[in-house]
């Protein structure tokens, strides 16, 4: 191969690269406009939330949905405040407070009472059971 072979092989390698570069500056172009615009719809969303949840909150200033929760664990403690001797199986527990028997609601409440368990507030003496920490 001669000198002359080898810089026509290196210009057209370099003719190429360059294009590619070009291609790739436009598509990185194309990218931030897109995410600017899609980072733009998302505060956008995130206000409208923001008003919704306001307009739609308790007077005491908390989200509905966090309302919910928050009751059905008061409604819990409460449950094992007034009964700090009884051991509750979670079906036993779900029939007391007039909560749904189905498995998924069973296993949230599960869920909440290995919560409860975890922070102190109960105590499990078997598998299935709980009861008030004394």
């Amino acid at each position: 191969m001669n000198v002359h072979e080898l810089l026509r092989l290196l210009q057209t390698e370099h003719d190429e690269t360059v294009a590619r570069a070009d291609h790739l500056r436009e598509q990185i172009e194309r990218l931030t406009t897109t995410l600017a615009e899609t980072e733009a719809r998302l505060a956008e969303l995130a206000a409208t939330r923001k008003v919704i949840d306001h307009l739609a909150a308790p007077d005491d200033g908390t989200a509905p949905a966090e309302t919910a929760t928050a009751t059905v664990y008061q409604r819990i403690v409460t449950t094992f405040n007034e009964h700090p001797g009884k051991v509750f199986r979670v079906r036993d527990l779900h029939e007391h407070l007039g909560l749904p028997t189905d498995e998924p609601s069973i296993n949230v409440t599960r869920s909440r009472l290995g919560r409860l368990v975890r922070q102190g507030l109960l105590e499990q003496p078997g598998r299935g059971r709980y009861q008030k920490r004394t």
